[in-house]
Formats: C-alpha cells, structure tokens, sequence
C-alpha cells in the first residue's frame, strides 16, 4: 500500500498489533455488499476437480504502521506454510518498504517464494481496468487451487470510494490484503486484511468486487 493518509492511519490503531487465528476474527456469516455495477458481472469459468469451499489457518496481525500493508499481508500468507513467520520489520527491509509503501506485487512474489519453498508464486498482473473475462478466469482459478494446496494469496488493490471493502475511508485506497478462502456456492472469497478499518479484519467480499478491485495492480499467487 502506497501510504495511508492521516485519517486512515489513525483508523488503524497500530498500537493494538493483534496476532490470532483467522477463526478468531472472522466474521463468518456476512457477506459484505458489493456496489450495484459489480453484480451484473458474469461469474469466472469453472475449476473442475477442486472443493465446493476451503479456507486456510493462519496467524493475524494487524500492520504495525500506516504504511506496513504489505509486510503484514506477506506475513498472512506465509503464515498459511509456515507456523513461524518473520516479523512485519523482517519483511519490510526485505521487500523492501519504505514510507511510501511497498511500489510493487512482484517484490512480494519474491519474498513469498523465499520463505516458502518450491517457488510456487508467481506474479499475475491485471492491468485492465475493468478485468478481462480471461483475467477474471484466471484470478478464481488461482484462488481454488492455490487455496486447495494451502497457499494464501496476496493481493494489491486499488479501491475507489465508490467500491470499498468495508469500513474503508471515503476515498481512494491503495492497499494490499490477504486472500484465503473460497466458496464456490455463492462465489465468495475469504479476505485478512491487515488495514483494521473500522475493526474489519476477516471478511467475506463477492470474488466480482474483488476482480474490480484489483486493476490496475496484481497478485502473488
């Protein structure tokens, strides 16, 4: 996430760094509305031979500065693989991050894939905005099979105040949050988002708002 402004990062409350298992936290009944010009979207192809909905463990935490979304969405993800991940500090002189954020997906593919071993992530660009139907496909794709094999995926996003996750401040957001979850009965994503806003950290979003979400940016998956 490029940096937050002021408001946002108060909306943070940083000085309340939380690690839990995702079932602590998650708001396991509600799906968050998405604004009306995502519903009509076409659903995504169909991925055969994959479950009808999974979800990983992992350990939360709360990014410990306004700019930190990235170190702390990384430290979701590497927490689905492994029980001992590095500190967000860790993770943030490796991106690297500075004040400004974390500039780019695929410097998160790297630190993702050099903590997990195997090399699996791959950085997926999406650079139109809205998605194309190929984009949208390929997104659920990898959010089925990388979630089946346990594989939590990181996204970067730019949400528009006219389509937010909820809580977000009235503008435009750039941020990076954590998937870790699908539900192909209603097509729904599971999201840990280190953002807190509004004390939303584990939520379910429509996976149309979230392929709507993600242009011009991309994902490690």
């Amino acid at each position: 996430m490029r940096r937050l402004r002021t408001a946002a990062v108060a909306a943070l409350a940083v000085s309340a760094l939380i690690t839990a298992p995702a079932m602590a936290v998650a708001q396991e009944d509600h799906v968050v509305p998405a604004p009306d010009f995502v519903k009509s979207m076409p659903a995504p192809a169909k991925v055969e031979g994959v479950r009808a909905a999974a979800e990983l463990n992992i350990q939360y935490q709360i990014q410990e500065t306004g700019y930190w979304c990235g170190p702390a969405a990384t430290r979701i993800a590497i927490s689905a693989k492994n029980g001992n991940p590095p500190s967000q500090q860790q993770l943030a002189n490796e991106l690297p991050t500075s004040t400004n954020g974390t500039d780019w997906i695929g410097q998160v593919t790297r630190v993702l894939n050099n903590h997990i071993g195997g090399g699996w992530y791959e950085t997926k660009e999406m650079p139109n905005d809205p998605p194309t139907q190929a984009q949208r496909d390929l997104l659920w794709r990898d959010i089925v099979l990388d979630v089946d094999k346990g594989y939590a995926i990181v996204a970067n996003i730019v949400a528009p105040a006219n389509n937010h996750p909820p809580g977000y401040p009235n503008y435009t957001i750039y941020h990076y949050f954590t998937i870790i979850g699908y539900n192909s009965d209603n097509m729904t994503v599971k999201i840990a988002d280190p953002a807190n806003f509004g004390g939303n950290q584990i939520y379910w979003l429509t996976f149309n708002q979230l392929a709507t979400l993600i242009p011009p940016k991309g994902y490690s998956a």
